[in-house]
């Protein structure tokens, strides 16, 4: 009965949204409410679920979001996003560029969360396309892709690290088996996937798509505009190589955590480009702060549309739907590494989290591996994590940021963004089956 509300839910949200025309905000919420009470949840623990989805969704992403789009606007309106394009193409070749954006979201998901990597890398994509002519979307799923294996596959993003921990795992060998299975997963749906969608439309929102012609003179060179988008990567990069190599007691520690938050970083980047790509070049402050405003202003019905989809996120968490389909596994008699991705996978779909779902599924998977020692854990842990990504569709704030960034609608959002989750979530089990016949 669980199961089938949840489905009811998903349907009424596309209803609501396809047939009736309301905003994506409003029907997530509606749809957030009409779940929690067939559910048989309380009115007032339906109500305390809702809020508790936004606050928690927005907490972790609207200063990163905010940030970003500035960082963005910035690289943009200076003309170090197309100095760094240029710099692509002439390195890459127009024919290479897809090439690019794959290897560029790889480099920069390794120390940058999702969410953080892809409002980092959107203006780069944005330019890219119009500097090329190559469509929008046929590279945005190039970046994309990429951003997401790493996301789902590799310490430090916070599935794989904790499940990683739980099992306790090797971390370094956690990083190298996943770095592996990466490889094909990035050929497969940063290479060949986009390939299939060169002639899909994208419309983004006014304010975030824009671009004019700059003379080399106008321009800043290709070092400081590249430095000024990976002021965050290299903060976040040393954070985790500080966890990885410093002493737990050290005191140098906590400072580095501190800059290496993905808020943190964010802002000190912002600052950097205020200092280095408007003032240090002639810019007043007064037009960085109306570049700021404008980029604010572009992204804040994302904002609404992504806390809704928390809030539907956490009626299902709260309601109790990760629990049944935990106990429908309980006894299964499949492949240990197959049974984890597997539960992982019904989780992402029901609930949308990635995390959660790769936590939700860790915890259940932890019993079998107490007792079967010859499961190689640090292969379950990339599988779990790959599961973790099946199919993002309403119920995942990624799938709404994908969607709102490129101005897709929800049909051409399932083809491309979640089928290419869809892919990097089997290629990643294939690869993990294939690698623990070898090590």
């Amino acid at each position: 009965m669980t199961l089938l509300i949840v489905a009811a839910g998903v349907a009424l949200l596309l209803l609501l949204i396809i047939v009736f025309k309301l905003n994506a905000f409003l029907s997530l919420i509606l749809t957030s409410l009409f779940v929690g009470i067939a559910q048989g949840m309380a009115l007032e623990t339906v109500l305390k679920s809702v809020q508790s989805g936004v606050g928690s969704t927005l907490g972790s992403i609207a200063f990163i979001l905010a940030f970003g789009v500035i960082l963005g606007k910035i690289l943009t309106e200076t003309g170090a996003a197309r100095r760094i394009t240029t710099g692509l193409v002439q390195a890459f070749g127009v024919k290479q560029v897809k090439l690019a954006m794959v290897l560029t979201g790889f480099a920069v998901g390794i120390a940058m969360f999702y969410n953080a990597g892809f409002v980092v890398l959107v203006p780069i994509v944005f330019t890219t396309a119009l500097e090329t002519g190559l469509p929008l979307i046929y590279l945005a799923l190039a970046m994309a892709s990429s951003l997401s294996i790493t996301h789902g596959y590799l310490p430090p993003h916070p599935g794989p690290t904790a499940i990683a921990a739980l099992f306790k795992a090797n971390m370094g060998r956690t990083l190298i088996y996943g770095i592996i299975v990466a490889i094909p997963a990035m050929l497969v749906t940063g290479l060949i996937f986009p390939e299939f969608h060169r002639k899909r439309i994208a419309n983004p929102p006014k304010g975030l798509l824009e671009s004019r012609d700059f003379t080399e003179a106008e321009m800043p060179g290709f070092g400081i505009s590249l430095l000024v988008a990976l002021v965050p990567v290299l903060l976040m990069a040393a954070a985790t190589v500080g966890e990885l190599l410093i002493d737990k007691t050290s005191s140098a520690l906590p400072l580095l955590r501190f800059f290496g938050d993905a808020t943190v970083a964010m802002l000190i980047a912002v600052l950097f480009a205020i200092w280095a790509l408007g003032l240090r070049r002639g810019q007043s402050m007064k037009q960085m702060m109306k570049w700021s405003d404008e980029s604010v202003g572009a992204v804040a019905g994302i904002l609404l549309i992504i806390a809704g989809g928390g809030a539907f996120k956490q009626i299902l968490i709260d309601s109790g739907v990760g629990n049944v389909i935990a106990e429908a596994f309980e006894g299964s008699a499949l492949s240990p590494l197959f049974l984890g991705w597997l539960i992982a996978s019904a989780i992402r779909v029901t609930l949308g989290s990635a995390t959660v779902a790769g936590l939700m599924a860790g915890g259940i998977m932890q019993p079998i591996l107490a007792v079967d020692p010859s499961i190689n854990i640090e292969l379950m842990v990339i599988s779990i994590g790959a599961g973790s990504l099946m199919f993002s569709h309403v119920n995942d704030a990624g799938f709404w940021l994908f969607k709102e960034y490129f101005g897709l609608s929800i049909k051409d959002t399932i083809m491309t963004w979640s089928i290419m989750e869809t892919i990097v979530a089997v290629v990643g089990l294939m690869c993990v089956l294939a690698l623990n016949l070898v090590v």
